[in-house]
């Protein structure tokens, strides 16, 4: 039963893979044969190249930012009682539960009003999409970081203190240590998150600086080749091997 539930899981993905072989450049069963020009192809086409160097280097800067504040987060909700923890631990949580969509929209807007208050143009550019995508990774690092320093023994951080280590050396020589996987986690998860987002991103990308999700949307709009199927596959593979990264520190079933 268990491998029939896998199975099914992963169907899509397998008939994916499938596709991407195809010689047929209108695709149709059964096939006219097999081969692997589309995978080469994906090279020829500029806006796939441009896109996954544009997602590349948003997902790179949400990942570096959004794990440094959510890390910091983190450590203030498990580690100190202060007026307005709840609330705050709220609104960090509250960009998993708003729709993309709507969180896009509202950035959007956001955007558009900074520019005409203060001539600051953040729509259609990569510092305005790196700070959104940030948006969406501190909720992430917060509870892979939070997952695991609740797993850690805090006498060691006070017998630390007790030999005569100051606070800032007990955090770098001991915490740090003992979060550091899920330190590693909250980074590669969070790279993830920003890499296949699509829904956000619609909302807040310019012309010739689409990420590699909506390059692929436009292509299926005019395009219906096996190369669309290619590119979905080595997204695939990419983000698959993050997350099996990932997973070797944390395991992401206690966090999702």
């Amino acid at each position: 039963m268990v491998t029939c539930i896998y199975g099914f899981l992963f169907l899509p993905l397998i008939f994916i893979a499938f596709i991407s072989v195809f010689s047929n450049r209108i695709i149709s069963f059964p096939p006219a044969g097999y081969t692997l020009q589309w995978y080469f192809n994906i090279l020829s086409q500029v806006q796939f190249v441009t896109g996954f160097v544009m997602s590349f280097q948003v997902a790179l800067l949400a990942m570096i930012f959004g794990c440094i504040l959510g890390t910091l987060a983190a450590i203030a909700l498990t580690r100190f009682s202060f007026p307005g923890k709840a609330f705050l631990n709220m609104l960090l949580m509250s960009p998993l539960v708003v729709p993309g969509i709507v969180a896009g929209t509202a950035l959007y807007v956001f955007y558009i009003q900074i520019t005409e208050l203060f001539g600051i143009r953040l729509a259609a550019s990569l510092p305005g999409l790196a700070f959104a995508h940030i948006t969406i990774t501190i909720p992430w690092t917060v509870r892979l970081v939070a997952s695991s320093m609740g797993g850690t023994d805090r006498s060691i951080e006070e017998a630390a203190m007790n030999l005569g280590a100051n606070p800032w050396k007990t955090f770098t020589k001991v915490t740090l240590p003992l979060i550091r996987p899920g330190i590693v986690a909250a980074a590669l998860f969070s790279f993830i998150v920003s890499f296949g987002n699509l829904e956000m991103s619609l909302f807040l990308v310019g012309p010739g600086k689409t990420t590699l999700p909506i390059a692929i949307l436009q292509y299926l709009s005019f395009n219906l080749d096996p190369t669309i199927a290619a590119v979905s596959v080595v997204e695939i593979v990419i983000i698959g091997v993050a997350m099996l990264v990932t997973n070797r520190f944390v395991r992401i079933s206690s966090i999702v």
